[in-house]
């Protein structure tokens, strides 16, 4: 499975809240302070910075933890 993803791209990740979607705003290739931790992120192992479809709750994830999403965001 491919886990290069584009910002843009329409995905979806499991959250305590249950299955969330949302688009990525960007690829984070290096360490990076988000919220109250620090995304151990590199260019072999990024991380994507989210947003929630419907709350825009900002998220970050690896790209393991992502699911393309056929279609557009609503």
């Amino acid at each position: 499975m491919d886990l290069n993803f584009n910002v843009g791209d329409h995905v979806s990740w499991n959250s305590e809240a249950g299955r969330i979607r949302g688009t990525i705003q960007k690829k984070i290739t290096s360490p990076t302070k988000f919220k109250t931790y620090v995304a151990r992120a590199s260019k072999a192992e990024p991380q994507y910075l989210l947003k929630g479809d419907k709350t825009g709750h900002l998220a970050m994830h690896k790209g393991s933890a992502l699911r393309t999403i056929a279609g557009r965001p609503r």
